[in-house]
């Protein structure tokens, strides 16, 4: 068939076997929490949005789940919950 109809034969193929809890190469995305990261670290929203540098009402959004968090930002995020010193020394 197409390209894409194998793509996405496979992704299910892993997924169903990664559930089944079988020995597959599968990158599994955890959620973030912005809120909790952001409290934890001690940061304001607008300072979290300014540290991020983006919008507040953008920031929010991601707060509230009407955005979701995905990327670049996901990974920064994770890394200011385990490290917040190395993130807030960079770009604090």
């Amino acid at each position: 068939m197409s390209a894409l109809y194998d793509d996405l034969k496979q992704s299910l193929e892993e997924a169903a076997a990664y559930l089944r809890g079988e020995d597959v190469d599968v990158i599994v995305h955890h959620p973030v929490e912005p809120r909790a990261i952001r409290e934890k670290a001690g940061l304001t929203q607008e300072q979290m949005a300014r540290m991020l540098d983006m919008s507040l009402s953008g920031y929010r959004k991601w707060e509230q789940g009407q955005r979701s968090v995905s990327g670049p930002a996901r990974v920064l995020l994770r890394v200011l919950d385990k490290h917040p010193e190395a993130v807030l020394d960079v770009v604090g």
